[in-house]
């Protein structure tokens, strides 16, 4: 503070000095002004400062609490291939395919159905539930669901449900309209909608895929489905597919389809 004040005084007397028509007391004036100004600009820096050092060490005293909420990590792809596997996974380890891991996205994501078409046909799925030996403890639980090729190439955009309803025993409850967002004529020979049940673990501070299901094009049709789940990692391929496990546990839908 002192260099600054320095400086500041020297350039005034400067100015001072150049300009004769200034007085003794309009000479305390300035000076006095310029102190002021220095002074409530390093007051400012200086509480500044010490906000940010109670904030980044969180110091539960300093005057309020201000303890950093802890940020949810969604991984981006490839990420969490080297990470250890669910402690609670059933039936043993996972299946081979693509990581458990996925782009950030806020469950929530879900798109209203698309403009009819003479002759063509649009499809609504209604998750119902998902059965899981383990569904009370399940964190923030959400499905997303997309609609790939053979490759594993999306044809549709990925949706994401909000956070299910309730959960219930072995279930957990979401009760919510998907809107394909293809007409099913128009969807490649082959191709599968996917159902990807994912929850956060707090512990480690990321969502993951807990398990998925898959519905294939043979099995559109009015009504009630119940489909199978298969440990993760997802596999959009469908090459190697392990059940998640040998208990009468599965994904609950409902289609509907419209046709002008």
């Amino acid at each position: 503070m002192g260099v600054l004040l320095a400086r500041h005084l020297q350039k005034e007397a400067q100015s001072q000095h150049n300009n004769s028509e200034f007085t003794e007391d309009q000479k305390v004036s300035v000076v006095v002004g310029v102190v002021k100004e220095l002074v409530s600009q390093m007051l400012f820096l200086c509480l500044a400062d010490l906000i940010l050092k109670n904030i980044l060490t969180y110091n539960k005293e300093f005057p309020f609490d201000v303890q950093p909420v802890p940020l949810r990590k969604i991984l981006a792809p490839g990420e969490e291939e080297h990470l250890e596997f669910e402690e609670d996974d059933e039936e043993g380890g996972a299946g081979a395919g693509s990581p458990d891991s996925f782009p950030a996205r806020v469950p929530g994501t879900l798109l209203p159905r698309l403009p009819s078409e003479p002759g063509m046909t649009l499809l609504t799925i209604n998750i119902e539930k998902i059965g899981l030996k383990d569904a009370g403890q399940c964190i923030d639980p959400y499905i997303t669901v997309s609609v790939k090729d053979l490759n594993g190439i999306d044809l549709t955009p990925v949706q994401d449900t909000p956070v299910a309803l309730r959960k219930e025993d072995t279930y957990v409850h979401f009760n919510v309209d998907i809107e394909i967002q293809k007409h099913v004529e128009k969807l490649t020979k082959g191709a599968a909608i996917f159902f990807e049940f994912k929850h956060y673990k707090p512990k480690k501070r990321f969502t993951s895929t807990k398990c998925f299901a898959f519905m294939e094009m043979d099995e559109i049709k009015p009504g009630a489905i119940v489909i199978e789940l298969y440990k993760k990692p997802t596999d959009f391929k469908r090459k190697k597919l392990q059940l998640l496990t040998k208990k009468p546990l599965y994904l609950h839908l409902h289609q509907t389809l419209h046709k002008e």
